[in-house]
Formats: structure tokens, C-alpha cells, sequence
């Protein structure tokens, strides 16, 4: 039934009374005239409603009326006549079918239509209010690199006065992004990033992150971009490494310092025994050798300050530290089929540390591991955190040779070492720098070091959340 319930009803009652009321008249109604065309108004009515063997139902009824009611005639006669209302029935009432059901198709259909065009209209004036409302630079441009739309952002970011913009060639404020191919006949679609120069309208230059990607539409290729300025992380960025190579320059330096004192000290002992025995008290090179030792222990004895100043190193979170590590380590140990496994509690303390300072210490550790993992069968990695009063310990533990003599494991310079030998004797520099403490522990096996820090305060802690380290071993092969 292609219509609602109560309506469909309506109408085959209707028909119903229909059939009685032309049979009626057929019957009491005498005169030489077959009423049987009547029949064709509720045979209209249920060919609206019913299907197509119920509509066959319903002639061949009316038509058997027609015929017991209709005046006497030979069956020669009332025979082709029976046909003759039936047929003609029939095609009404499959007629009235056929075009109720395409009546009811194309209402549908132009529903349906409508119903796209209302959620089109909507998502358009959602995108609309997006693109305008977006903090990021937005561009559209055509396959000659020509700009069709700008959102605000953009008009701000490149210095354009508000709806000047369409028109303009993109190459004039991002000349690299105007090389890309996406116009004519190439059919390469691209989906990716790039950091390029940017210029503003004004002539000034910064550093621009742009994500863009190509598309072809019915009036030509299309590419939109998203440009974000980039200036100040790159100043960050290099303010910071600076600011970081100072810190290990200084602390690098003050070591060193500090081992050439005591070497000075030693020769400076000897000098003043060779003195008092006064055998070379008239050589002129022994004075000279006396003052060079003098100006070299003075220039030892220049304290250089903390690259951190107490100020500068709070208390942090370190489940940042830690998941800033998991990101930079996991892609490569899964590749080089390294096991990582992290035991890390649902709740820390905030500690004493300088952020960046950790994490090269922690990576540090890794890549030692990393290596001497190299020829392992057992290939795994355990980042272990536990917590008591004053210390946070994270230990660095993994299934390789372990090392044959820890005695010299700290100090610069050392034989055999990759590069200069400086990455642990830096490492426990820098943990000191903020009140931890490196070192190495010969009773676990493989390879363990404990980096030990110190709790920031007892009444700071960080609220008790689940991490993504979890308790549970992670692996990355």
C-alpha cells in the first residue's frame, strides 16, 4: 500500500460503496442501458491503493456485476461485451497503479533531493563558518596559480587588505608553492606539507608551515593550502638549542676545569719541591715553566655559573618527559626489533629537572642500549619509574652484554668510546645540574642505570590519572 493507512482505508470504503451503489443501479433501474462504466470510478480509487492482483480482483468482481445485472443478451453477444468491461477495467485500474506508484517515486525522490539540498546547504554553512572562524591561514587557488578565496586568517597573515586577495597569484607570497604541479594536464594528485619562505603584502619575510593538497573539479584542477606562520618556533627552536649547547658547553667546560685542576695541583706540588731543594732556582726555564703552571691553575680556577639558574629548574611533569620520549624512541626500536617494555605508576610527583635536559639524558641511555643490543638474541628495553618520599628513580635497563668495567664508566675521554666519550660523563652533569643524581647499578643483569630526581614538593603532586605507559609491558618490534 503506497499510501498511509487511514487514507488507503478511506478509499477502498469508498470504492466498496461505489461497486454496491452502480450494482444497485444496475439492478432496479430498468431501461436498455448497461450502467457497467460506472465501475470505473472505484476501480480508479483502488488502483491507487491496492496491488496489481487485487486490482484484477476487483474488475473481474465488477465485471461479473455488469453481467448479472445487465438486460438479457445471447451469450454471442455478452461474452465479447464481459471481455470488453473487463479489459477496459483492468487497464483502468493497472493505469491508476502505474502512475500512483510513479507519483509516489518521484515524491520521493523529490524529497529526498530536498533533503540533500537542506544537508548540503547546512554543511556548507558549517564549512563556511569554519573556514572564516579558523585561526590557519586558508587558500584556494586555480590550476594557473591564481587565488579564487582567502579566509580572514590568511588577509592577516599575509598583510592584504580584506577581500583583496582573490585575483593575486599565490607565487608572489608563497613562491614555492606556486612550483608545484597541479595545473594543465598533470593528473598527480598531492596530499603532504612542505616548509617554505613565505611574504607578506608588505615585503616582510617569515617561515611558513603549508599543507596543502590537489583536486580537480568540473571547472578545472583545484588546489587549497593551509598556511600556518612558523617564525616563532623556528626562533623558539633555535633560541632553545642555543640556550641547550650553552648548558653543555658550560658544564662540559667547568668539568674539564675541574680536572685540570687537580692536575695542576699535582704539578704545582712537584714544582714547589723542585724549588726548596733549590737545584734549578737560577734556571730560567723552570721560572717559566712555574709561571705557566700559575696562569694555567688560574685559568682552572675561573667558576663558570650554572647554565640553569635555580629559578629556571621547577618542578615538571614527568609523564610529559616520558611521553616525549616514547614518541621519539618507539618508531625506531620497532624498527630495529627492539622489545620496549614501561612500568610507569598511575600517579608521580612532579620533580626537579630541567625538561629538555632529561630527555637527552634518557635518549642518551637509550642509544647506548641500542647499541650494545645490536648482536643480542634477546633484544628488550625496560623503563622502570618508582617513587618513594624525597626521589623519583627511573631506571634504563636492557638484556645486552652489560659492561665489563664500570670503573671508568663516567669519566671523559675514554678509550674505546664512540666519538669523544662525553655522553655519559655529560649525562650525569646535566642530572646533577638539577639536584639528581646519575649512576649505575653492576647488580641487575644486562645493562641498568638509575637516574635519581628529586621530588619537587610533597603537597605537588600530579592528579591520579591513567597513562598510556600504563603498568603493563608495551611492545615495539
Amino acid at each position: 500500500m503506497r499510501f498511509h493507512e487511514p487514507q488507503g482505508n478511506v478509499r477502498v470504503v469508498a470504492a466498496a460503496v461505489l461497486i454496491f451503489a452502480v450494482a444497485l443501479l444496475d439492478k432496479f433501474v430498468d431501461a436498455p442501458l448497461a450502467f457497467g462504466f460506472l465501475y470505473l470510478g472505484p476501480i480508479l480509487l483502488v488502483g491507487t491503493v491496492w496491488p496489481r492482483w487485487r486490482i484484477l480482483a476487483t474488475a473481474t468482481l465488477c465485471t461479473a456485476l455488469s453481467h448479472v445485472f445487465a438486460p438479457p443478451f445471447p451469450l454471442s453477444v455478452a461474452l465479447p461485451e464481459d471481455v470488453l468491461v473487463f479489459t477496459a477495467l483492468a487497464a483502468t485500474g493497472l493505469f491508476a497503479f502505474e502512475v500512483s506508484r510513479t507519483r509516489a517515486r518521484e515524491l520521493e525522490n523529490l524529497h529526498r533531493v530536498e533533503r540533500e539540498v537542506d544537508a548540503r546547504r547546512s554543511a556548507e554553512e558549517q564549512l563556511e563558518f569554519l573556514i572564516e572562524s579558523s585561526p590557519v591561514a586558508i587558500l584556494t587557488m586555480a590550476g594557473d596559480c591564481v587565488i579564487l578565496r582567502a579566509n580572514q586568517a590568511a588577509h592577516k597573515l599575509f598583510a592584504v587588505p580584506d577581500g583583496a586577495f582573490a585575483g593575486k597569484s599565490v607565487r608572489r607570497y608563497l613562491p614555492s608553492l606556486g612550483c608545484v604541479p597541479f595545473g594543465g594536464s598533470a593528473q598527480h594528485a598531492f596530499r603532504t606539507e612542505m616548509q617554505c619562505r613565505g611574504q607578506r603584502d608588505n615585503g616582510e619575510v617569515f617561515l611558513a608551515d603549508v599543507f596543502f593538497s590537489t583536486y580537480q573539479t568540473a571547472m578545472g584542477p583545484r588546489l587549497a593550502a593551509l598556511v600556518v606562520d612558523a617564525s616563532d618556533a623556528l626562533r623558539e627552536r633555535e633560541e632553545s638549542g642555543l640556550e641547550q649547547l650553552m648548558a653543555g658547553s658550560r658544564i662540559l667546560v667547568g668539568a674539564v676545569s675541574h680536572e685540570i685542576r687537580n692536575v695542576c695541583g699535582a704539578i704545582t706540588v712537584i714544582y714547589e719541591n723542585l724549588a726548596r731543594s733549590g737545584a734549578l732556582r737560577s734556571n730560567r726555564d723552570f721560572d717559566a715553566l712555574g709561571s705557566l703552571v700559575d696562569t694555567l691553575t688560574r685559568i682552572a680556577s675561573m667558576e663558570l655559573k650554572q647554565s640553569k639558574r635555580p629559578s629556571d629548574v621547577a618542578g615538571i611533569d614527568l609523564y610529559e618527559s616520558l611521553d616525549e620520549l616514547r614518541i621519539v624512541l618507539e618508531p625506531y626500536c620497532r624498527d630495529a626489533g627492539i622489545e620496549v617494555r614501561w612500568q610507569v605508576p598511575e600517579e608521580l610527583p612532579p620533580v626537579w629537572a630541567d625538561r629538555r635536559s632529561l630527555l637527552q639524558v634518557l635518549l642518551n641511555l637509550i642509544k647506548n642500549s641500542q647499541r650494545a643490543l645490536e648482536h643480542a638474541e634477546t633484544k628488550r628495553i625496560d623503563i622502570t619509574v618508582a617513587t618513594n618520599v624525597h626521589t623519583v628513580l627511573i631506571r634504563v635497563t636492557d638484556s645486552g652484554p652489560g659492561i665489563g668495567s664500570a670503573e671508568k664508566l663516567f669519566q671523559p675521554f675514554q678509550n674505546g668510546a664512540q666519538s669523544t666519550g662525553l655522553g655519559l660523563f655529560l649525562s650525569r652533569a646535566f642530572v646533577r645540574s638539577f639536584r639528581g643524581d646519575l649512576r649505575h647499578d653492576p647488580t641487575v643483569a644486562g645493562c641498568s642505570f638509575v637516574i635519581e630526581l628529586a621530588v619537587a614538593g610533597p603537597s605537588e603532586r600530579v592528579p591520579s590519572r591513567t597513562v598510556e605507559h600504563g603498568t603493563h609491558p608495551v611492545a615495539a618490534s
